[in-house]
């Protein structure tokens, strides 16, 4: 029993470890964080925030509600871009400024992460060129 436990124990803290949780810029600021607490941080790329100087850049994540400034240094994905989905991964330093290690962008003009699009549509500011389609059923009657 007692070594059942300690498995139980042990897969459950590696789980938890592995664990990274979404927020959005909104959320943030509603929603403690752990200091040094790693979590993944959606929204849009707010239009003229980007900056680039060699290899890191700064730019802002809205949810157009609120916003979180951001900074990378790395290799940005082809397709980042200002006013494009982005989810990015990371953690908040002590200033309020996003840490990131990985910046993901979304794949194609038809495609948002839906975690990203979770939180814009809570905020009602999902752009209409993101909306996905309604789907219409024909029933032959």
């Amino acid at each position: 029993m007692l070594l059942l436990s300690a498995a139980t124990a042990l897969v459950l803290t590696a789980f938890q470890d592995n664990l990274v949780f979404f927020y959005s810029p909104s959320d943030l600021q509603t929603k403690p964080l752990a200091a040094d607490q790693r979590f993944r941080l959606g929204g849009m790329v707010e239009d003229g925030s980007v900056v680039r100087d060699g290899q890191t850049i700064r730019f802002t994540v809205t949810d157009y509600a609120a916003t979180t400034p951001v900074v990378f240094s790395g290799i940005l994905p082809d397709l980042f871009r200002e006013g494009q989905g982005v989810v990015t991964e990371g953690r908040l330093n002590s200033e309020g400024v996003f840490q990131a290690t990985e910046v993901l962008a979304k794949h194609d003009e038809n495609y948002m992460p839906p975690e990203v699009s979770d939180a814009l549509e809570r905020t009602g500011k999902m752009p209409n060129t993101m909306r996905m389609p309604e789907s219409t059923s024909n029933t032959g009657s």
